[in-house]
């Protein structure tokens, strides 16, 4: 189970990659279900209140009452974004 502080301190993108993963493995738990019976079926009530937890933090993340922690590098670049902004100035 993900706690939530730890949720808070990703970024936007690793979020959303987390919780694409999640809904993948409800998918593939609830087809697995429809099969026969699961080794472990409170997972699906795990991933279920793990994929709330996501929702809530982007909600407010949205709305402006938290924010999200910031990527210190660019996904393109790979470069740090602030040593950017400084060579830009120059």
């Amino acid at each position: 189970m993900l706690k939530v502080q730890t949720l808070r301190e990703m970024t936007r993108d690793e979020l959303l990659q987390k919780k694409h993963d999640l809904l993948d493995e409800q998918f593939n738990l609830n087809m697995r279900r429809s099969l026969k019976a699961l080794d472990n079926p409170l997972r699906l009530r795990q991933i279920r209140r793990e994929i709330s937890k996501i929702l809530t933090i982007l909600h407010e993340d949205e709305l402006g009452l938290r924010k999200l922690a910031e990527s210190s590098t660019s996904i393109l670049s790979g470069t740090d974004n602030k040593s950017k902004n400084e060579d830009n100035k120059v």
